[in-house]
């Protein structure tokens, strides 16, 4: 965020529009170069003109992580959408899942042979056809069976009367501070879903989806295994993404606008945006609860929940009482989840508000 709109009740998310567009149609050009279909994951922003704009350039449809937040972007008029976790369907989910499965073109991950069940169970008859994905691991160690045992899950899918339209997977793992970490997480990537779908050729079935990529394995990818990408930070990026080299400081589109609440000391000063905005994150590879554009030295040292305490390096003069800085997020798909609407602002002037669609959809 170059400059900050006047005016602005703190604290508050603001996007920068150029950089957000820019963002997205580097994403989409790349896919498209590289003979990937691109189904972004929504769950970094949560809002319809977002989605509206990746679609516009070519997105194949939305990822999603929760049954809520696909109802929420089908209600916003999103119809192709890719639910990327292994749903664990009680009474009340299914029925949401067969609703939703009757508006919207849908996919849902699998991981077990009772979970594929189930989904079978909850859409059978449903309007539109379900197709299942089954999830493997490629090194990240979380949801995901051995992509030897894709096609056991994919054989009890299509028992449960499910279209296995593929399989995915995500490379967290290439999220790392030394170089080498997206390149083996990408490589990764590709020897898990070939493997998984030589386990479903076994069985007769072809792996027609062979989904993965994130936002840090981005500018890794190489036509082979993989044929559709699910990267979601890069829209916003966040000081994680700055840290591990993902991308530049002229790359981060979103920030929190706060005001200094208190200079207790000459190199610190507080501000008005704590965890319930910037969200809690803290990972190996960033400095603080977030970085200050204007101040790339000082360090977040603190974090309350409506306190930020910001420690400058001895001699560098901080922001005074009442100033407006800007934040970015160590992670931005937590505070975007904590807020209700977007300042869209253009060369530091506010143009639009944009409801977050899909806040708190965590179920």
């Amino acid at each position: 965020m170059r400059e900050i709109p006047e005016g602005l009740v703190t604290p508050v998310l603001v996007v920068d529009v150029d950089v957000l567009d820019r963002n997205i149609a580097r994403m989409a050009q790349a896919a498209g170069s590289g003979g990937f279909a691109l189904r972004p994951h929504a769950k970094s922003h949560k809002c319809a003109e977002i989605a509206e704009r990746q679609l516009r350039l070519g997105a194949v449809g939305l990822s999603v992580a929760t049954l809520s937040e696909a109802e929420a972007l089908a209600r916003a008029g999103v119809d192709d959408l890719f639910i990327a976790y292994p749903l664990w369907l009680d009474k009340a989910k299914a029925g949401r899942a067969r609703a939703l499965a009757d508006e919207v073109a849908l996919r849902v991950g699998v991981d077990s042979v009772e979970g594929a069940r189930r989904l079978g169970d909850a859409v059978r008859g449903s309007d539109r056809p379900v197709q299942a994905v089954v999830e493997v691991d490629c090194g990240t160690r979380r949801t995901g069976v051995p992509p030897a045992d894709a096609g056991r899950i994919a054989g009890a899918a299509v028992d449960a009367g499910l279209d296995v339209a593929g399989v995915f997977t995500f490379p967290g793992h290439g999220y790392g501070h030394d170089a080498g970490a997206a390149e083996r997480a990408a490589r990764d990537e590709e020897r898990a879903l070939a493997e998984a779908a030589t386990s479903l050729g076994e069985l007769g079935l072809e792996a027609r989806v062979l989904s993965g990529g994130s936002t840090p394995t981005a500018g890794h990818w190489r036509p082979g295994p993989v044929n559709e990408i699910r990267p979601g930070v890069y829209v916003f990026n966040d000081a994680q993404q700055l840290a591990i080299g993902t991308c530049t400081a002229d790359d981060l589109a979103l920030s929190a606008a706060s005001t200094v609440i208190s200079v207790p000391a000459p190199n610190r000063f507080v501000l008005d945006a704590g965890s319930k905005v910037l969200g809690p994150d803290r990972s190996p590879w960033v400095t603080g609860h977030g970085y200050l554009p204007a101040y790339p030295d000082a360090t977040i040292t603190a974090l309350w929940e409506h306190h930020a305490v910001v420690q400058l390096p001895e001699g560098v003069s901080g922001p005074g009482l009442g100033e407006v800085v800007s934040v970015v997020p160590n992670h931005v798909c937590t505070p975007v989840n904590l807020a209700d609407e977007l300042v869209i602002a253009r060369e530091g002037a506010e143009v639009d508000r944009w409801k977050v669609v899909a806040r708190g959809t965590n179920s």
